[in-house]
């Protein structure tokens, strides 16, 4: 890149003057900023997180912190993210799991995931997949889906109500497969211990996790729930294009606050959303976790649409699949 190209590159992330925000305060003029990651340190929104703060921080002209506030499946942070005043202070990096997923089976949430924030886009989405050892007897997804229509075929996910087991009940809904039994962990490395010591068929995962190990050939993808196939894992084939279009999705991470956010505040954030994801350092990272942004960018009123829509769709899996979190 040439240096003027350089120049106009990044003058998009040269601190701007503070705005305006509730009640005639100007922002930001104090820090920091505290960016919630609602999962433990290393995980997708950690890494997210920390690979976002510093670009911000610059963007903004005052330090933007990450502070891990894990629990309850990325319940407990978001929670206190929407009990935080709505001053531009206080960001979350939302979750799917949390705000799509668990919204549509838990029984009760101590917050309203459309409601009770400001949704200012989508970052990054990481599709999922589902996976056998290499020496498994399922070549494709359609014998897989043949022998668990009249045999136990037994699939590992995180948890009971993740995105990870409403994939697997939405296959086995469309595939007709009603011994597509569900083996629930906490968390998906135990579930992968499990599959590679054939304690069970498969797991559904965040593709994410498994780049290294699918190249290496150690684990086998059956599909992919993108809509189209990974040009670096171009040899997985879709759900879709497999016979099954209804298991397209993602596991998205946005960014999000409290309800209430001035509008100056929203729009101050919401526009630096694009300039970061445009960043060829952010999408060299993303590409090496198969974790992209959608193309065109989805903002503002368009991803909290977004979000209504899947909580709508998803709830009504779990109601035919019979998923309730009592938590």
């Amino acid at each position: 890149m040439k240096r003027r190209e350089l120049l106009v590159a990044g003058s998009a992330f040269l601190a701007t003057p503070a705005i305006v925000g509730a009640q005639g305060t100007a922002w930001p003029t104090r820090g920091p900023i505290r960016l919630i990651a609602q999962f433990p340190p290393g995980g997708l929104v950690d890494v997210v997180s920390r690979l976002m703060s510093p670009i911000m921080s610059q963007a903004l002209g005052q330090s933007v912190v990450v502070e891990n506030r894990p629990g309850a499946g990325g319940v407990i942070g978001t929670d206190y993210v929407s009990k935080q005043p709505a001053d531009g202070y206080t960001l979350l990096v939302s979750h799917a799991a949390v705000h799509v997923y668990a919204a549509a089976t838990r029984r009760t949430m101590p917050f309203d995931a459309l409601n009770d924030f400001t949704h200012m886009g989508m970052l990054v989405e990481a599709p999922m997949v589902l996976v056998v050892r290499a020496q498994s007897p399922f070549q494709t997804l359609e014998q897989y889906v043949t022998a668990a229509r009249t045999k136990s075929v037994r699939y590992g996910t995180s948890g009971i109500g993740s995105a990870n087991h409403l994939f697997g009940e939405l296959l086995k809904i469309e595939g007709r497969a009603p011994m597509h039994d569900h083996v629930p962990y906490q968390g998906s490395a135990p579930a992968m211990q499990d599959l590679n010591g054939g304690h069970i068929d498969s797991v559904f995962d965040p593709i994410t996790t498994n780049v290294a190990t699918l190249k290496a050939g150690s684990l086998r993808a059956l599909a992919v729930s993108t809509p189209k196939r990974l040009p670096a894992l171009p040899n997985i084939p879709t759900f879709a294009e497999l016979g099954f279009p209804k298991l397209t999705g993602s596991q998205w991470l946005g960014l999000s606050a409290p309800k209430g956010l001035p509008a100056p505040i929203a729009q101050r954030l919401t526009a630096l959303i694009p300039d970061i994801l445009a960043r060829p350092d952010v999408m060299a990272r993303f590409e090496d976790l198969q974790t992209l942004p959608r193309s065109p960018n989805l903002l503002g009123d368009d991803f909290a649409q977004l979000v209504r829509g899947q909580i709508d769709s998803w709830r009504a899996v779990a109601r035919a699949a019979n998923v309730e979190v009592l938590a």
